[in-house]
């Protein structure tokens, strides 16, 4: 009998948990939930320039909708992910339109804002997918809670 990475049988040959974190989680489930946070990712990186930020949330919210009804685990990390790339994007339109009515001078806080969030985006992004795919419902901080 094989044993996947995500499961180990026991005695009886029913699959365990893989550790306290996955808490019965199925695998495709955590999957899934992974890839609503890097969807972010690459929608970003697809549409990159000032699209990037409405490409950012497409993915979340396409995996979202496919999956919250049969999977509840998915259903919370995707509206977990849609909603901080909803706020991120709010963020980089908001310094946008500073920088737009400023005529320019607003620029001198837009492109370190646009940096700093940009990175730390990145960084949060890959955080919450790998908790996802450990089966760890992760909380985005300073998220607007727009999708409940």
């Amino acid at each position: 009998m094989t044993m996947s990475d995500d499961t180990r049988d026991n005695e009886a040959g029913t699959p365990l948990a893989d550790g306290p974190a996955s808490a019965g989680i199925p695998a495709q489930a955590r999957q899934m939930a992974m890839f609503a946070h890097l969807s972010a990712l690459i929608g970003g990186i697809i549409t990159t320039g000032w699209a990037g930020s409405i490409g950012c949330f497409v993915g979340p919210l396409v995996i979202w909708l496919l999956k919250k009804d049969e999977m509840p685990f998915v259903d919370d990390q995707g509206k977990e992910a849609l909603n901080f790339n909803i706020t991120v994007a709010i963020a980089f339109l908001a310094l946008l339109l500073l920088s737009i009515l400023t005529l320019g001078i607003g620029m001198v806080i837009a492109i370190p804002a646009w940096i700093v969030i940009g990175v730390a985006w990145i960084v949060l992004t890959i955080i919450a997918s790998m908790k996802a795919n450990e089966g760890v419902a992760y909380r985005y901080p300073f998220t607007l809670r727009l999708v409940k």
